[in-house]
């Protein structure tokens, strides 16, 4: 696994159309997923950054953005390969959400746990108490 303390890191999609770098709040260990509608048929990892420590390199042209239920959310992702980059929350909109899968080095299974939120009672709409956390995702590695 990569250093779970890194706190940079340079980022690109599959086809390459857009590179970022970005410096990471609390390194690999923010990783998480979400149950809410879109990130679950989405299915990334994603880490956290805070706003202004994601500087998009090349490609800004070529992100798209979606939006949708209350709007707050900002998914953006590749307008080419289709690949989502990062999304600024709804949780937290002083925050991004940065796909794992994109930072140079890291894969979405390198994380042997991964915590999973509970994106359907979101905190913003008053339905969530406790962590938020309702589970864990595990990656076990199959000997070949």
């Amino acid at each position: 696994m990569p250093d779970p303390d890194m706190n940079e890191a340079h980022g690109v999609c599959h086809c390459g159309a857009v590179r970022f770098h970005v410096r990471l709040r609390d390194g690999l260990r923010s990783a998480r997923r979400c149950t809410c509608s879109y990130c679950r048929m989405r299915g990334a990892v994603a880490v956290t950054a805070e706003l202004g420590d994601l500087q998009i390199l090349e490609g800004q042209e070529k992100l798209t953005l979606y939006q949708f239920n209350t709007g707050t959310a900002k998914h953006y992702f590749c307008s080419v390969c289709g690949i989502y980059t990062h999304h600024q929350r709804r949780s937290n909109p002083n925050e991004y959400g940065v796909n794992a899968a994109c930072l140079e080095g890291v894969s979405p299974f390198d994380f042997e746990e991964v915590l999973v939120t509970d994106g359907i009672n979101h905190p913003s709409d008053g339905k969530r108490s406790g962590s938020g956390v309702v589970g864990v995702l595990k990656f076990v590695a199959v000997e070949a």
